[in-house]
């Protein structure tokens, strides 16, 4: 579902989210059906209220640019209603931040 133009919008959607809750994204890729996200968050952030805000802002952005889109939607809804979410401890953000641009991103 996800193309090149598609991924570069979701990532100026995610940024300006990003920007509202005072937390960083530092690094965003994506493939066909799936992105990766590294943020950089403070402790006063709750992790859940900002996943929910970057997931409801950007469906409904997308969904209201890309008619294309609503052909692919589970049951009218861009995103599944869980994600992962990890601690980097241990793993630099080097190397994460590596993982994540090395995805197969569509053009």
């Amino acid at each position: 579902m996800f193309n090149g133009a598609i991924l570069e919008r979701l990532e100026a959607i995610l940024r300006e989210v990003c920007v509202d809750f005072e937390v960083e994204l530092t690094e965003f890729n994506g493939e066909e059906d799936h992105i990766h996200l590294l943020i950089e968050y403070p402790p006063k952030v709750q992790i859940s209220k900002l996943i929910n805000s970057l997931k409801g802002v950007s469906s409904r952005l997308l969904r209201k640019e890309y008619s294309a889109i609503h052909q692919y939607l589970w049951k009218g809804a861009l995103w599944s209603p869980s994600y992962f979410a990890g601690s980097c401890k241990g793993a630099s953000l080097e190397i994460i931040a590596n993982y994540i641009e090395r995805q197969n991103r569509p053009s």
